[in-house]
């Protein structure tokens, strides 16, 4: 009886009947999955889809089994006269259909793995310049672009993955798993991987692989796609040599969440193994914490970045909410000393009242993981910028580097450091190469620009400048920065037409009087002083200081100086090399002053600090690199 049953089945089609439904019921959701983002439709629309096919099986099964195809049209198979009946035609008819399905099924497969999925754009807001004064007060700052050297075979640069969401608000979500991405490849000291900053850079614009290949000075481009439903996550990723536009790999991951830090070390896995690199030590792996945690912990690093009050609002409750969950999870601490140094730095809290609870997160951070490289840089960062403590400072970068030599914030702010030792080709030489892993990267290019005026590199500081500036036409402190390299290698009026495109309200008050001075504008030059004066007195003193120095005001300039200190002004580190003070170094005060803050030559001497720059050397017959 079953035997019969089976070829009665067979006879009418229902097998294939069936097989066909299912092809052509995948071939419906996948293509359902793809578009719904793309129309911003709800993300339960996927899942009605999938139930509707599902219920509407057996009543296929049921059709195929109960009516058949005749000449005629269709007709219940108890109607059919076996002898008339063309069952074996429509079997024939319906191999060539699930061929065609299935044909179309390996197409969209296809497609979806390996099909365009590119995205680029949206700078990130870096903030971490205290106060207002005008030199490296910033651990970050920019300058101009550098001569393209030679591609390393194992340089890589993460393009922000595309949130295929439906809800758009989940940008953050696909943002954070690119940067996390990005953050695990750059721990492979064999590997040379351009920052966030200028990958990011791309994100949302139509650009070319090949182009931001040759932009960023790469040999290879990952990016992908992600999406995100609930506790579902489908991650996308393709690897591709930009100089062929071949695709080296390609994987897609329908995971759950609780999955997601598995996922991201698979994918970092696959890329070591593509380009063929030899790991010195253990792959470095992904710090895990709660999903939810995690989740909540990339929104709030994302919100930081956008620099507001009502964002750092947002930002700091989430990462309450994070630690509520996971109090382990060293990066939320070290994300709320961010926004808290952030926060000051903008006016949002009093000076000592952020610096004291980012310290107290950076302590925290360190507590959870004396291991953990954001921690010492966080904690030498308080040191340079908060007490004063150069040597502190240094032995916090140098612990931190031994830790995590590749992290470019912490490359960045020893190149201050070396700045701020009176070390400046040390530093240009830092800077430069961490330029080479960020190239547009404002903020690197613009301490880069301030440290080549330093050096009296005027030339090379007014390039590096106007790089920043074709970048961000309105960059706070670009024009003023550009007015005052102008003005020390003797162009008195581009200075005061670069100083009056300042969109920044403090730096243009900072640049006229030295403008107006250098133009014999003595009237004009004193006024803008006294305006600067008027509404900066507490928050700018060392910058007012150094107006009066360029003046050739000693006794002014020292009386600032001192106000500086008692304010707790961070820009009087800048001090030793801020050429603004040349004309007073010949005064018996200068020497003193500078051993009673602890930046005499001698002071600064005993302090050990040597960085060696990050370099990649391409080796094109093996594919690996040296560092």
């Amino acid at each position: 009886m079953g035997h019969g049953l089976f070829a009665e089945l067979k006879r009418r089609n229902v097998f294939k009947a069936g097989v066909a439904y299912l092809a052509l019921g995948w071939i419906v959701t996948q293509v359902s999955s793809t578009v719904a983002p793309l129309l911003h439709l709800p993300d339960w629309i996927g899942a009605v889809v999938l139930w509707i096919g599902v219920l509407a099986f057996p009543f296929v099964i049921m059709f195929s089994w109960i009516y058949e195809i005749t000449p005629e049209g269709l007709k219940r198979e108890s109607e059919v006269d076996r002898s008339a009946s063309i069952t074996h035609v429509t079997s024939r008819r319906m191999d060539y259909l699930i061929v065609g399905l299935l044909v179309l099924a390996i197409g969209f497969t296809a497609f979806d793995r390996f099909g365009p999925r590119r995205a680029a754009s949206a700078t990130s807001i870096e903030m971490t310049v205290p106060a207002v004064s005008t030199g490296a007060a910033a651990p970050t700052a920019p300058a101009a672009s550098q001569p393209s050297p030679s591609v390393s075979d194992n340089s890589i640069a993460v393009l922000p993955f595309v949130n295929m969401s439906s809800d758009k608000e989940q940008d953050f979500f696909s943002d954070g798993i690119t940067e996390e991405l990005l953050n695990l490849l750059a721990k492979i000291p064999q590997l040379q991987v351009t920052a966030r900053t200028s990958s990011f850079s791309f994100k949302g614009k139509d650009v070319g692989i090949k182009e931001i290949a040759k932009t960023l000075s790469v040999a290879h481009i990952l990016e992908g796609s992600v999406r995100k439903s609930g506790n579902q996550v489908r991650i996308t990723a393709q690897l591709i040599n930009a100089v062929n536009d071949k695709h080296l790999w390609s994987e897609t991951y329908d995971r759950k969440l609780d999955d997601i830090f598995k996922v991201q070390d698979e994918i970092a896995g696959k890329v070591v193994g593509e380009l063929k690199v030899t790991l010195l030590g253990a792959a470095p792996k992904v710090r895990t914490t709660d999903p939810e945690a995690y989740a909540l912990y990339l929104q709030a690093k994302q919100l930081g970045r956008q620099a507001t009050k009502e964002a750092f609002q947002q930002s700091d409750a989430l990462y309450r909410k994070v630690l509520a969950i996971d109090p382990r999870y060293a990066p939320a601490w070290s994300g709320q000393f961010s926004n808290f140094v952030n926060e000051a730095s903008i006016g949002l809290l009093p000076s000592k009242e952020g610096f004291a609870k980012a310290h107290e997160a950076a302590l925290k951070a360190l507590a959870i993981d004396p291991d953990y490289a954001p921690a010492h840089s966080s904690l030498g960062w308080i040191a340079m910028y908060g007490d004063g403590d150069l040597a502190a400072a240094a032995e916090h970068f140098k612990h931190a580097l031994t830790l995590d030599p590749s992290d470019l914030d912490v490359l960045r702010n020893s190149a201050t450091v070396l700045a701020s030792l009176g070390r400046l080709d040390e530093a240009l030489a830092l800077n430069e190469a961490v330029v080479r892993r960020d190239p547009v990267n404002m903020n690197t290019l613009s301490n880069l620009g301030l440290e080549q005026r330093m050096a009296g590199r005027f030339d090379a500081a007014i390039a590096s400048f106007r790089t920043v500036l074709s970048l961000a036409p309105g960059r706070g402190n670009g024009h003023a920065q550009l007015g005052v390299a102008l003005l020390l290698k003797g162009d008195a009026q581009g200075a005061l037409a670069e100083t009056g495109q300042e969109t920044s309200e403090v730096w243009k008050m900072i640049g006229l009087p030295l403008a107006y001075h250098a133009l014999g504008r003595k009237a004009d030059s004193d006024a803008a002083l006294a305006a600067l004066i008027a509404k900066y007195e507490k928050d700018g003193p060392y910058n007012i200081a150094h107006d009066y120095a360029y003046r050739g005001e000693a006794d002014k300039a020292f009386a600032w100086l001192d106000k500086a200190i008692e304010y707790g002004d961070p820009g009087i580190g800048e001090i030793v090399t801020e050429n603004l003070f040349d004309k007073i170094h010949a005064d018996p005060r200068w020497l003193p002053f500078l051993r009673k803050i602890g930046k005499a030559p001698e002071q600064l001497a005993k302090i050990e600090f040597k960085v060696t720059p990050p370099q990649v050397v391409a080796n094109s017959a093996s594919g690996q690199a040296e560092h």
